[in-house]
Parts: C-alpha cells; sequence; structure tokens
C-alpha cells in the first residue's frame, strides 16, 4: 500500500511539473509484429535484437477490492526475443514520433531469460545509436546503472547494488529536467540526482544487453511539450535573473540567412535581424555594454561547449544601486557560462 500511495503521489506531482501526458497501448498491434512509431536499434556489436508484441499477465498496480478480484492483468507488451550472446550488444526499440526534452519514463519491466547477461532498461534523450543515455537493471548482477553513450563511448557505470529477480515484474523511472536527472525503482528514488549535460533532448525507448530475453509493458511518459533550446535558455535566464526588462537570443542556423532572434522575452521580437552592435559582438566575439534611458544593455556572445561563437544574448537590465560597466557585466556573464556547458552547436538552438 505505500508502494501505491508513493507511485499515486510522483504522478500528482509530475502532473504538475509537466503538462502533458502519453501511454504507449500496444494492445492496437497484433503479436509478433512491432508497434507503429517504433524503430529496433543497434549500439556496440553483434547480431540485431528481435522486437514484437506479445500478451503478457502483470500483477495490477493497485490492491484488489476483494479477495476475489483478479491479481493478474492480461497486457500487450513489447518483447526482445534474440539472445546471441556477443558481450557488447546492446538492441534497443525507439519510439520515433516525437522527441523530448524534460519529462518522467516509466515502464514495468520483466527480465526473462539470460545466460551471459540479464540486463533490461530505458534508453532516453537517445540521438543516435552512438548517442544516448541510459538506466539499466541487472537480475544477475543484482545492481542498476546509468550511463551513456557519446561518439560510440561508454562511460563508466553509476548505481547502487539493488536486488531484481528474473522473470519478477519491476517498474523503472526515469525523470529528466534540464541537466537534472533522477531514477526511481518501483517509485523510490533508487540514486542521488544526477547532473549531466550531454544530451538536452531527444527520443526514449527500451534496451536489452547481450543474450538478455526481456518484456516491457505499461510504459508512458509525462512530459513537457519540448520547446527549442534557444527558447529553453531564454526561459531559464528570465527565471534566473529577475531584473531582466528584456532578453534575445540571436543566432544563425540552416534556415536563417544572417543572425536573427531565436527567442526573446518579447514574443515580438522573434525573427527579427539583427543590430550592428549585435552583428559585431559576434564576429569579434567580445562584450559589448551600452545604456538606454530604461535600462543598461549587455551584449555578449554565446559559445556551444567547444568554444565556438554561435550565437549573441542581449540582456536589458532594469538600473540598480551603483550600477556601472563591470558590475552589470558581472552579473550576466555567470549565467551565460552556465548556459554554454549544454550547447552542442548553432544548429542545436533550433532543432
Amino acid at each position: 500500500m505505500i508502494r501505491t500511495i508513493t507511485r499515486l503521489l510522483l504522478t500528482t506531482w509530475v502532473g504538475l511539473l509537466f503538462g502533458a501526458e502519453r501511454h504507449f497501448d500496444f494492445g492496437s498491434t497484433a503479436p509478433g509484429s512491432l508497434p507503429e512509431g517504433w524503430k529496433p536499434e543497434m549500439a556496440g556489436a553483434g547480431a540485431p535484437g528481435a522486437w514484437k508484441v506479445v500478451e503478457v499477465e502483470v500483477p495490477s498496480v493497485l490492491q484488489p477490492l476483494s479477495p476475489q478480484a483478479p491479481r493478474l492483468n492480461r497486457k500487450a507488451a513489447l518483447s526482445q526475443t534474440a539472445a546471441s550472446r556477443e558481450d557488447e550488444r546492446f538492441p534497443m526499440i525507439i519510439h520515433t514520433a516525437e522527441r523530448y526534452g524534460d519529462f518522467t519514463f516509466s515502464a514495468r519491466i520483466r527480465i526473462e531469460e539470460g545466460n551471459l547477461e540479464q540486463i533490461a532498461g530505458l534508453v532516453f534523450r537517445y540521438q543516435d545509436p552512438r548517442n544516448f543515455y541510459v538506466v539499466r537493471a541487472s537480475a544477475l548482477g543484482n545492481n542498476l546503472r546509468f550511463y551513456k553513450f557519446v561518439d560510440g563511448e561508454r562511460s563508466a557505470p553509476i548505481g547502487p547494488s539493488i536486488r531484481f529477480q528474473k522473470g519478477g515484474w519491476f517498474e523503472l523511472s526515469v525523470r529528466a529536467e534540464g541537466n537534472q536527472i533522477d531514477v526511481l525503482v518501483n517509485g523510490t528514488n533508487a540514486l542521488p540526482t544526477l547532473t549531466d549535460n550531454s544530451f538536452n533532448s531527444g527520443r526514449i525507448g527500451f534496451i536489452t544487453k547481450s543474450d538478455t530475453i526481456a518484456t516491457f509493458t505499461d510504459a508512458s511518459i509525462r512530459y513537457r511539450p519540448l520547446e527549442t533550446l534557444a527558447a529553453s535558455l531564454v526561459r531559464q535566464t528570465l527565471e534566473q535573473q529577475q531584473r531582466l526588462i528584456n532578453l534575445r537570443l540571436y543566432g544563425i542556423t540552416k534556415a536563417t540567412e544572417g543572425l536573427k532572434c531565436l527567442a526573446a522575452k518579447n514574443a515580438s521580437d522573434l525573427g527579427q535581424l539583427a543590430s550592428e552592435t549585435v552583428k559585431k559582438v559576434h564576429r569579434e566575439n567580445q562584450v559589448y555594454y551600452g545604456k538606454t534611458p530604461e535600462a543598461a544593455v549587455v551584449t555578449a556572445p554565446l559559445h556551444d561547449r567547444n568554444g565556438d561563437v554561435i550565437g549573441v544574448m542581449e540582456f536589458h537590465l532594469k538600473p540598480f544601486a551603483g550600477q556601472i560597466e563591470s558590475t552589470t557585466v558581472a552579473r550576466v556573464l555567470p549565467t551565460i557560462r552556465k548556459l554554454e556547458s549544454g550547447i552542442a552547436g548553432a544548429q542545436s538552438l533550433v532543432d
């Protein structure tokens, strides 16, 4: 009962945080087939996975209302059934219809078989088969691990020892907001909040390892409808900098000719061409300070995580006591430096 209450509280909290919800019902797909909008992928090496919809019996999430009520529900589920034994083999199936930024993604998982490995879990913020996050459980190793693939290289795993029973169902959830990641098992936080800037949005899916056979059902995601990275950076900055009268972010993308306003506090600024000052800041990679009758204006270059200039941010700040150029710039630059760590490149601002 405590676990049920915890799950209901988590659902309520997430519903307040994220504005949309989606349940993945595999029941509309014929057994033995692939559900629409899901695509098998592979990381590592070895034979591809074999994914198909199956029917399984799953324990009810809620306590039965009477002793006569059924304790098992028959449901459609998605199963990976190819038991190839290559060690660094990671069969995945990805939901291709939509990308997600901030979300809570959950599924009930049963690890069926495996001699070399008994591993299954969730993929999230998936970019391609070489770049994504993973949280997975091992019934053979009795552990929970988080790791990531970046350019095909797998990071060192992080996570605690937890007992997972082969053939038993458990719920695995991942909550991502900005660069903060939480992992939950059966509705309870399983490790401290993680911070990682590698991927700010992407697709979701399921993963197994080596010869593991596993089944996934009751999958759902609660999420904030995805905004562009440019809009997200402006929103985050406005939340942190209460003295901003206006804020504009300029950039160059495949769809624009020259610097244009990609995101702003005032919607009327969107799409406007950059001023000569903004162009100069972008070209010379230098901060510019100016004043208007209403505000102090700091125009600063925006870099990606490699240090390349990919845009310009223009801050309009309310006057404050002792306001001079050095103190005004000092209020702005730490915010920009923090934002830059999560930017992969110019195109990522609008992808």
